[in-house]
């Protein structure tokens, strides 16, 4: 498949997309203390709107949910105000935006939730440490939700979804990827429950599937996307037995109509990520991870559509190079991300990489 592909517009549910090129979403930690979106998050995202689908850096969807410093959130009616101006200027710009929702579970201590305890499937810590604004603190031990809780939390992810859509955005994904709560349920590590939402691979899937569902409920399946990262084996999450897992968490969402399944895809695991691909009728979106020395996105998009992904998700490319899909188009040059300025600061390394034009 040749690169030039990867510009044909295509849909990924009710969205309209003008390429397969996707922003993934990216926590930067530039939001205000109470999580509000602001004026320089709303041209951030302006400034990449060559993508034709830009995903949101995490947005956390309650207080307790919250991993990490200024993040921002999506459980209040002034949050959902001060993403307006960010789905404005994208729309402007002339792309579409989905906002990823995000619970933490155990990741995070109290003090990133104004003092709330941790949730999680089960008591058990995270491995590692955890960063606040003190410095690196051991992860806490999380209290194991009851039911009720359980079902309140994916409550709050249909509310989050109502109210991102009321902001304007084309759609939200659910975040369960990446050692987060929704991953947290899968890993048989951290949920030793026996009870209906853990054991099994059906019990350990139930958390994911029904929040999807909940969140598809409230604003319509083809404005719902799910995030995966299959044996990525991130923040102490041990999946044990990964091909049954995501088996039955796509057998069971496969007719469910939803916009795009958005997978990051594990170092070595090609095999996987064909495997995934065969098992999903819907739209494909692969993050895609090189083995070998690492490739220019003018080599890795195409790579990714000969594997089957109908969207090819990029993230630090599109932080560093705001007019990637530009840079794509000629076969570079690229600007090199700075990690020293990913996350909290000033406009340095978030708004002032360099265009292509100067």
């Amino acid at each position: 498949m040749s690169t030039t592909s990867a510009f044909t517009p295509t849909t990924a549910g009710r969205t309209r997309l003008r390429n397969r090129l996707v922003m993934s979403s990216m926590t930067r930690s530039r939001a205000t203390a109470d999580g509000r979106a602001t004026a320089e998050t709303a041209e951030y995202y302006r400034q990449r709107a060559g993508a034709g689908l830009l995903v949101t850096e995490a947005t956390q969807i309650s207080p307790r949910a919250q991993s990490y410093p200024t993040t921002p959130g999506i459980h209040t009616a002034e949050h959902a105000a001060s993403w307006e101006q960010v789905v404005e200027a994208v729309h402007g710009a002339g792309s579409a935006v989905h906002l990823q929702l995000f619970h933490g579970g155990r990741i995070g201590d109290a003090s990133m939730r104004g003092g709330l305890a941790a949730h999680a499937p089960s008591a058990v810590a995270a491995p590692g440490k955890t960063y606040t604004p003190a410095g690196l603190v051991d992860h806490p031990a999380p209290v194991a939700m009851t039911d009720a809780e359980i079902r309140a939390t994916i409550r709050e992810f249909a509310d989050a979804a109502r109210l991102a859509l009321g902001a304007g955005f084309d759609g939200v994904q659910l975040h369960g990827a990446n050692g987060y709560l929704p991953h947290q349920f899968l890993g048989r590590s951290g949920n030793t429950r026996t009870d209906d939402w853990g054991g099994t691979a059906a019990g350990r899937v139930r958390f994911t599937v029904e929040a999807v569902r909940a969140m598809a409920d409230a604003v319509g399946p083809d404005r719902v996307s799910l995030r995966i990262s299959p044996a990525a084996g991130l923040q102490g999450v041990d999946e044990d037995g990964t091909d049954e897992l995501y088996g039955e968490m796509l057998s069971a969402l496969d007719d469910d109509g939803l916009a795009f399944l958005d997978v990051v895809e594990a170092p070595g695991r090609r095999d996987l990520t064909l495997s995934l691909r065969k098992s999903w009728s819907g739209v494909f979106a692969l993050n895609p991870h090189r083995d070998a020395e690492p490739a220019p996105p003018h080599e890795v998009v195409p790579d990714a559509l000969a594997a089957g992904a109908d969207l090819v998700v990029l993230g630090r490319a599109w932080l560093a190079n705001p007019d990637l899909d530009r840079r794509i188009a000629r076969g570079g040059p690229y600007n090199e991300a700075d990690p020293a300025t990913f996350y909290g600061g000033t406009a340095a390394g978030y708004l002032d990489y360099p265009l292509l034009e100067g």
